[in-house]
């Protein structure tokens, strides 16, 4: 449920709200910050394919290099696992070590929408078993669906796989996620590969804190959207008297963070390039702070995200590459000064990913890739 502010809560303006945004998302100035430091202010970078989070951070971060996020995921100072909304995200050790405790009702409640293949099945076993498996060695999801269904002849093997991705933190292992290099999927716990315990379940509160600073200012719904949970209402009453609140142009209550940067609905916001799924996107309820109404619904082909090009802070285009040709388009007529300017930024973002590439940027028709 949407909760209207109060009338004398100031209202924050679309362009308001989208350079508050930007500015904590790393996207109005590129962060002299180091990768890991990163994915932790983020809270995570979704990561269904591997490329996306070395595009995230190309477009945040001053100086960054695929080799800074491979480093530290090849060191288990990062590492891949589903937490946030279902979907594999990049996480520091430390939030894989946290955020999937917070997140684990959600992942139990996934489970109910596989009860008819896990009639008979013991979870609390189950659990125990594929843990056995993926410590003594990390395992494909084939592998590992192969050896339980040993166990169960007449579960749904697609059944027994989910229930052990949904009760268990499983960390995908390099070298799958490294810049540059290949891999198939195989599995360990997050506790073996990171070597540390995983931490009790914690409150929210501290993650409603880290979300607004990344997010914000954002509504309850808003970070519900984000985190892929229910019922947080309470976690931002307790935390109101920290907190300032103020009115979306549909009157919504907004939270934040008293001394969260604010700037000036003016602030200049650069073209940025980001990949696909990027959390920016997908991380409010109520997108129009980043997203026009004109080109809502063109970032998405059925279930597949395009790669998304912002201009002044706006959904404004997708891109793609083929071969050695960035292929841009912009969903409205670009002056020739602005067609500069992302020429400038597609080519700057190439070879910080792609170094001694050369990228020919031409506009066209992306249809994803």
């Amino acid at each position: 449920m949407t909760t209207k502010a109060s009338a004398t809560a100031p209202v924050l303006g679309t362009r308001a709200l989208n350079r508050a945004t930007l500015e904590r998302q790393l996207l109005l100035r590129r962060a002299p910050m180091p990768a890991e430091a990163a994915v932790a202010h983020l809270v995570g970078l979704q990561a269904q394919n591997v490329k996306p989070p070395y595009y995230a951070l190309a477009a945040r971060l001053d100086g960054f290099t695929p080799e800074d996020l491979s480093g530290a995921m090849a060191d288990r100072r990062v590492a891949r696992l589903v937490t946030l909304r279902s979907t594999i995200h990049t996480h520091t050790a430390d939030d894989c070590l946290t955020l999937r405790p917070l997140v684990q009702a959600a992942r139990d409640r996934e489970l109910g929408n596989f009860r008819k293949g896990l009639v008979g099945v013991d979870l609390d076993r189950l659990a125990i078993l594929a843990r056995e498996l993926v410590e003594a060695e990390p395992r494909t999801m084939g592998q590992l669906r192969e050896a339980l269904l040993a166990r169960w002849p007449d579960a749904d093997p697609q059944a027994l796989a989910v229930a052990a991705r949904c009760r268990l933190p499983l960390v995908q292992v390099t070298p799958r996620g490294l810049w540059g290099r290949s891999g198939q999927v195989t599995l360990t716990t997050a506790e073996h590969w990171l070597g540390r315990p995983a931490r009790p379940a914690p409150a929210p509160d501290e993650t409603v804190l880290r979300y607004l600073a990344a997010f914000g200012p954002a509504s309850v719904r808003d970070m519900q959207t984000w985190a892929g949970l229910t019922r947080l209402r309470d976690a931002f009453e307790r935390l109101r008297p920290r907190l300032v609140t103020f009115r979306s142009p549909d009157g919504t209550e907004l939270f934040d963070l008293p001394d969260a940067p604010r700037p000036d609905p003016d602030t200049p916001a650069p073209p940025r390039f980001l990949p696909e799924f990027d959390n920016l996107l997908l991380s409010h309820a109520d997108r129009t702070r980043l997203v026009p109404p004109a080109h809502k619904g063109r970032t998405w082909s059925k279930n597949v995200a395009h790669r998304v090009l912002l201009l002044d802070g706006f959904v404004a285009g997708l891109w793609r590459t083929a071969d050695d040709v960035l292929v841009v388009e912009p969903f409205d007529r670009l002056t020739k000064v602005r067609w500069d300017e992302v020429v400038a930024e597609g080519q700057r973002m190439l070879a910080a990913l792609h170094p001694g590439t050369a990228y020919d940027v031409r506009q066209g028709t992306v249809r994803g890739d």
